[in-house]
């Protein structure tokens, strides 16, 4: 097999899409792709969840309005798996993952087929640009791009190019992921930096370019934003369960902050001198709030997104992995 991180011969990309319920946005995530310009041929394959809206019509129709575009099933209905089958049903020596509710920025898939070759990376990514569309939407993008929000996550803020942990999304080599069994079919979430730990564990480099951005539009609600952070924090035990070392400084803050909340919570009937704990903490959010926030309205709307993101996400990872997650997908490496 060639080496999966030497030099790209051959700048063919397959895009490959998992959608569930992305009626409203899908149209504009694949417009983003079949825009793109460089010197290569390009595929894309949108793989349908079971949907509650007309996302698989939508997708038909694109298909059919453009011969660069397929669809297959995904009836699992989790995103590791529809990527899988999308990645499976494409030839492309490049992986280009997008998500129905981003949309690639113009010279997105050129810069990455430049950083790739000169990098001599297995993946490649950059900026998560929040781009909201109601108040709420924004707020949870500043929260979400804030370093009080995103911890040390570089693709969520910016920062100096280099190697990182992981990215958002990702531009891959396909003999890389191929080589460590693409992505890990069990995982509900966190699928992406668990795929990035096991591509770095065998040998290869992910790297963070600022110059690659892709637009994100964030949770609309209180309760979606919060049930998205639940999820991550839950599925983020069941990778740790799996790869130990794969721990960050920034993953153990959610879950301090919110045993540190509940147990002033909890104690201060006895010990009033425990409200230190959930009193500092909103004292946090507040400093936060104002630093990042532009105006009285907009600092009030983080001062319930930063807390519904930190202990949404610590309450996820100390309920502990959901029932039957135990074991990784057949055929995937557990190293």
């Amino acid at each position: 097999m060639a080496d999966p991180s030497g030099p790209l011969s051959v700048p063919d990309v397959a895009v490959v899409m998992p959608v569930r319920d992305g009626e409203a946005t899908l149209a504009d995530a694949v417009a983003s792709v079949l825009a793109q310009e460089f010197d290569g041929t390009l595929e894309v394959c949108i793989a349908v969840a079971p949907s509650a809206d007309d996302t698989r019509a939508v997708a038909d129709a694109l298909a059919a309005s453009d011969q660069r575009v397929s669809v297959v099933d995904n009836p699992a209905g989790v995103t590791p798996a529809g990527l899988n089958a999308a990645i499976r049903a494409t030839t492309a020596p490049v992986v280009v993952r997008l998500d129905a509710h981003a949309e690639l920025e113009p010279g997105y898939v050129a810069r990455a087929l430049q950083t790739l070759g000169r990098t001599g990376a297995v993946n490649v990514g950059g900026v998560q640009e929040p781009r909201g569309r109601t108040p709420f939407e924004r707020a949870a993008g500043r929260a979400m791009a804030s370093r009080f929000g995103a911890g040390d996550a570089r693709f969520h803020y910016g920062g100096p190019e280099g190697a990182v942990d992981t990215v958002y999304l990702g531009v891959f080599r396909r003999e890389a992921i191929e080589a460590v069994g693409l992505y890990d079919a069990s995982l509900v979430r966190n699928q992406d930096y668990e795929l990035n730990w096991r591509l770095r564990e065998a040998g290869g480099t992910v790297w963070f370019d600022p110059a690659l951005r892709v637009g994100y539009r964030p949770r609309g609600t209180l309760g979606a934003l919060a049930r998205q952070f639940f999820g991550y924090g839950r599925w983020k035990r069941v990778v740790l369960r799996r790869h130990p070392r794969s721990l960050r400084w920034r993953q153990v803050v959610p879950p301090a902050a919110t045993l540190g909340v509940l147990a002033g919570l909890l104690a201060a009937p006895w010990c009033p001198l425990a409200l230190v704990l959930p009193v500092g903490y909103l004292g946090a959010v507040a400093v936060a709030a104002v630093a990042v926030g532009r105006s009285p309205a907009m600092i009030a709307r983080l001062l319930a997104v930063y807390p519904a993101m930190h202990l949404s996400w610590g309450a996820g990872f100390l309920a502990g992995p959901p029932r039957g997650s135990g074991r990784p997908a057949s055929g995937q490496d557990v190293s």
